[in-house]
């Protein structure tokens, strides 16, 4: 079957402004069901000096959702992120940051009732699940999903506790990186089954289209595929990829460009590094020179007073052999 390639932000969207598939995809990346899904789609535009002006836009999806639990139910903060270029990983910070930040990023618990006191609710942060999916290559195990989750140990004999309660949990994060590079013919797990339909291995002729076998895609994720159909069959959406494709070609030209100044900036700084050592070389020998010199100074110096002290004898000699000669009338 035919399916709009997701790889592109615009299908990407598209995909997950449906409800059902959002959570269906999202229940399987983080292994939880969710229940509720709210969510809202940020677009940031980046202005580029372009023929046609169209801007580049840059999709991040912020959730809140609802999780059944083997005791009821947890409400989280779900921050899913996509990235085709490596400069993005600066925006990761920023947004997640900026998420942190969000006072909008909290709920309501019962607060614990006193005797005689009044139902109150109390506000908490929500817990924040982080997920990333990555188009390009990354200091990274070679794994098409990798979990980064953190743990709670004692220091002293690295006892392990459960990574739970509101300090914990409130301040610290979990997160899903689904390298779409390695996904390739991975179908171990339902989750990479899930997933085959960002293989881009699966591409036709044409690059804003995949062709997957729907028959070994798990059925009760079939939404997702169909969603993906809908799509392609778009014209407006198959538009959009090929914008898309203009502004990511000239952004990959732009790193380029400033990869080789950046290279090309270093070798001068090597270079002036370089002259400078010759200069202080060069610097060092005049300093030698100059002192053999004045070595050289001193040494005449000294010459020309030892000449001066013979001098000063020998002319007292001569006095005192005049003087002698006179007083024995020899002259």
């Amino acid at each position: 079957m035919h399916i709009a390639n997701p790889i592109y932000d615009v299908v990407f969207k598209y995909m997950l402004e449906d409800n059902k598939v959002a959570r269906l995809l999202l229940s399987a990346v983080i292994g939880e069901q969710i229940v509720e899904l709210d969510f809202s789609a940020e677009q940031k535009v980046v202005p580029i000096e372009r023929k046609d002006r169209t801007p580049l836009t840059v999709c991040r999806f912020d959730f809140a959702a609802k999780v059944k639990t083997k005791t009821g139910f947890k409400t989280i903060s779900i921050e899913l992120q996509k990235a085709k270029l490596q400069s993005d990983l600066m925006r990761f910070r920023r947004y997640l940051g900026a998420h942190y930040q969000n006072s909008d990023n909290t709920h309501l618990v019962p607060a614990k009732k006193r005797k005689n006191q009044k139902h109150e609710m109390l506000e908490k942060p929500r817990q924040i699940y982080c997920i990333y999916f990555l188009d390009y290559g990354m200091d990274l195990p070679k794994r098409p999903v990798l979990k980064v989750d953190y743990k709670v140990e004692d220091v002293y004999n690295g006892e392990e506790f459960p990574a739970s309660g509101e300090f914990v949990t409130g301040l610290h994060h979990c997160s899903w990186i689904v390298q779409i590079r390695q996904l390739k013919k991975n179908r171990r797990t339902k989750l990479e089954k899930i997933l085959s339909v960002f293989d881009q291995d699966n591409m036709t002729d044409h690059r804003h289209v995949l062709d997957v076998d729907d028959e070994s895609y798990p059925e009760e994720y079939r939404e997702i595929i169909r969603r993906l159909r809908k799509a392609m069959e778009d014209p407006k959406k198959r538009r959009e990829m090929e914008l898309e494709d203009d502004v990511i070609k000239e952004l990959q030209d732009l790193e380029r460009k400033i990869e080789d100044m950046g290279n090309t900036i270093a070798e001068q700084d090597d270079t002036i590094v370089d002259m400078g050592n010759t200069i202080a070389e060069k610097d060092n020998t005049i300093a030698d020179m100059g002192n053999a010199i004045a070595e050289k100074d001193n040494t005449i110096a000294e010459k020309d007073n030892t000449i001066a002290e013979k001098d000063n004898a020998l002319a007292a000699m001569e006095k005192e052999n005049a003087e002698l000669r006179r007083r024995l009338g020899l002259t």
